[in-house]
């Protein structure tokens, strides 16, 4: 049987292709696409959120918002979800390109529930995104990603967002998300070996590849300025199949997964 982690890899590496190889085609070549005028966006998000993904006790963090590509036609919509993001085609109906996600260490220090566990180390994701608007009021929303250090697995996200202005400078908007991921991935956040079984007190557990988790997330956003963003945002995912069959959870934690929080991002504009 082909696995998970084998069909997302070639799907990664065909859409990275893809997409490189259309921005190429439609620019005479990666210089002359290179060559013109860019945008990077930067800000933060500061939430509340588990302590680590499955736990019941909730703390305060902060996590970074990054988004680089050639202008042209403005994105519809953008989500504090897009990870660290590279758009490498755009017609204004469909953006594709290469996506990237930090992960900082969990460990003991994280939570005393984590204490016996083998800690995720600080690292990242890596892979491509997809995005369509099937109407001028909806986007879909694809990432798949490839584990660097912090874990040897994949994951993907899918996200459906329906937005709406309410004025030209305030936008609603919300919808469901799901998450899965391989083996590899699970293994290191929700796994518990033998070993980490006699050291942490939790039940041993080993899981398969699935569904991580299914929720709906909803925001607020307003356009301060034509470069200043800022945004209100809650969410809810349910933990499902390895996930929320881990000792882990079980033993320590909860299924029901809740954030709530605020960003606020600046965009500039230069060319190459």
């Amino acid at each position: 049987m082909i696995s998970l982690k084998r069909i997302s890899t070639v799907a990664v590496a065909l859409s990275l292709t893809a997409t490189a190889q259309a921005a190429a085609q439609d620019s005479g070549g990666l210089f002359g696409w290179v060559r013109g005028d860019w945008y990077l966006t930067v800000g933060a998000a500061g939430f509340v959120a588990p302590r680590f993904d499955g736990d019941d006790s909730y703390l305060f963090n902060v996590s970074p918002m990054i988004s680089l590509g050639k202008a042209g036609p403005e994105a519809r919509f953008t989500s504090r979800n897009d990870n660290i993001s590279l758009s490498l085609f755009d017609n204004g109906g469909f953006r594709a390109g290469v996506t990237g996600k930090l992960i900082f260490e969990r460990d003991g220090d994280t939570a005393d529930d984590l204490k016996g566990l083998d800690p995720v180390r600080f690292g990242g994701e890596a892979g491509a995104f997809a995005e369509i608007y099937p109407t001028d009021w909806l986007r879909v929303r694809g990432e798949l990603r490839q584990g660097i250090r912090s874990h040897d697995g994949i994951v993907g996200d899918v996200a459906v967002d329906a937005f709406t202005d309410v004025t030209p400078t305030i936008r609603l908007s919300g919808g469901p998300r799901i998450t899965f991921a391989s083996s590899d991935y699970f293994d290191a956040y929700y796994g518990v070996t033998p070993e980490e079984s006699a050291a942490s007190g939790i039940s041993t557990y080993s899981p398969k590849s699935g569904v991580e988790s299914v929720g709906i997330g909803g925001a607020i956003t307003w356009k301060a300025t034509e470069r200043v963003t800022t945004s209100a945002f809650g969410e809810y995912s349910r933990l499902m199949g390895p996930a929320a069959d881990s000792t882990l959870v079980k033993e320590r934690g909860s299924k029901n997964q809740w954030l709530f929080g605020v960003s606020a991002t600046y965009r500039f504009d230069f060319q190459l």
